[in-house]
């Protein structure tokens, strides 16, 4: 499967000059289909938004870590006009970074959101 690309977008620092707008996030529209993937360095959040009318899933990918254990996020539900944020550990190498350096998932309709924030 050839899973469409996420830009990863890179927060603000601190001391950043801040122009009107300049902290907006975009959103890409899920690919329902062939799946997406974004860069990771092992400083990046997810978040995932459904727009649809019902609930819908999302599933991220896992690889097998030093123990040679895999754990897919498989069907994480989120409601019509729900949020889900995941940071820290799913970014983290061990056990999500496939082999070409993205984590990779797969939601169930094209109207989930989702966007791949860099800190810096």
């Amino acid at each position: 499967m050839a899973e469409t690309a996420i830009t990863v977008q890179t927060a603000k620092t601190p001391f950043e000059v801040i122009a009107a707008g300049g902290l907006d996030i975009t959103f890409a529209a899920a690919d329902n289909v062939n799946g997406n993937k974004f860069a990771v360095t092992g400083r990046e959040i997810l978040i995932m938004r459904n727009d649809n009318v019902g609930a819908q899933t999302v599933t991220i990918n896992s690889v097998a870590d030093e123990k040679n254990r895999e754990g897919d996020i498989t069907a994480y539900s989120l409601a019509t006009g729900d949020y889900a944020i995941f940071t820290g550990g799913l970014t983290n190498a061990r056990g999500w970074k496939q082999t070409d350096g993205t984590i990779t998932l797969l939601a169930s309709a094209a109207d989930i959101f989702v966007a791949a924030i860099r800190l810096p």
